[in-house]
């Protein structure tokens, strides 16, 4: 999920320099009014507002000083690997701690990080996009295919399939977050679109590369084939959380698929 020094690319929009410290669309980030910036730069007159420090009430309104300003490098620097991962590890604390995702604000993340909302928002855009990169953390990493393969590029992803449904199953605070990203509708489209339909789109290459290889059927429509695919690992590791996960499930689906269901022919 994280390149070297931290730094992502996400859909081509992430590359080099800083991101403004603002949230987007000119959108002040969450608590601040309009017009009021994330962090107060350094040598601020006294008085000038600036986040709640960390131990404080939310909401509080009292002034406090000026925030240290962010060591980390400027623009055209790498970002800071360990700033990342305090703030990934900071939502992951707040959701262990029983907090809800809805009730996880930018500010409340930053002060538990120590780091400034301007940190966040140069490497996320809004709070679902950061949301969507605590989840590829803790599940298992997608594992590499060949790109060229098509029946051992299936099984590589069915496997990897299997894998995150154990991960859901023997974590109840990963199991408990899709349950609470499927009633938040932003939320659950941005994993949708930035993670499921990647691993989709993934599969259906390699059955397209396994029809063109020979190695499948050439007069079904490849989307009907990769459903075939993956609905029974679905079925396993979504609808019935009860069926077991067993090591050779990949192996097997494929084989009865490739074998067919009917019964062997009578002599």
């Amino acid at each position: 999920m994280q390149g070297q020094d931290g730094e992502r690319d996400r859909h081509g929009a992430r590359s080099g320099g800083d991101r403004s410290p603002e949230a987007p669309d000119g959108a002040a980030p969450d608590g601040a009014s309009a017009g009021t910036a994330a962090e107060v730069p350094a040598g601020a007159p006294t008085g000038t507002p600036a986040e709640v420090p960390a131990g404080a009430p939310d909401g509080t309104s009292a002034e406090v000083p000026a925030e240290v300003p962010d060591p980390e490098p400027r623009r055209g620097r790498p970002r800071s690997a360990a700033a990342e991962r305090a703030i990934l590890d900071a939502v992951i604390a707040l959701l262990e701690a029983g907090e809800p995702l809805a009730g996880l604000s930018i500010e409340r993340i930053a002060r538990t990080a120590g780091v400034g909302k301007a940190t966040i928002y140069r490497r996320w855009s809004d709070k679902e996009e950061l949301f969507v990169d605590v989840v590829r953390d803790m599940e298992p990493d997608d594992p590499p295919v060949s790109g060229t393969e098509g029946l051992a590029d299936l099984r590589v992803m069915l496997e990897s399939l299997r894998t995150r449904g154990l991960a859901q199953r023997s974590s109840a605070l990963l199991h408990n977050i899709f349950a609470q990203m499927k009633s938040h509708p932003k939320l659950w489209n941005e994993y949708h679109g930035t993670v499921i339909a990647p691993r989709r789109l993934a599969m259906v290459e390699a059955v397209r590369r396994a029809v063109a290889a020979g190695e499948l059927r050439d007069d079904l429509d490849v989307e009907l084939i990769d459903d075939l695919f993956v609905g029974p690992m679905l079925v396993r590791t979504v609808h019935r959380p009860d069926a077991p996960l067993p090591d050779d499930l990949a192996d097997r689906i494929i084989t009865a698929l490739l074998q067919g269901l009917a019964p062997a022919a009578r002599v």
